[in-house]
């Protein structure tokens, strides 16, 4: 697995995650649970859809 997911990327992806885990927690919803996948493809720094689509936001061209 090639790093497909830039800094920006997954401070946004962190951001994301955390906000809706914590509107799950909130409503007291299991849909919160859906913040997970931003969240683990921001800490692996790999997306399987970027790399379905052939999307790289790291910046470099390898």
């Amino acid at each position: 697995m090639t790093k497909n997911v830039g800094t920006v990327d997954k401070v946004i992806r962190i951001v994301a995650g955390l906000a809706i885990i914590g509107a799950g927690v909130y409503y007291q919803n299991w849909w919160g649970a859906i913040g997970l996948v931003p969240l683990l493809t921001a800490l692996i720094g790999w997306c399987p859809a970027y790399s379905l689509l052939g999307i790289k936001t790291t910046g470099s061209s390898s």
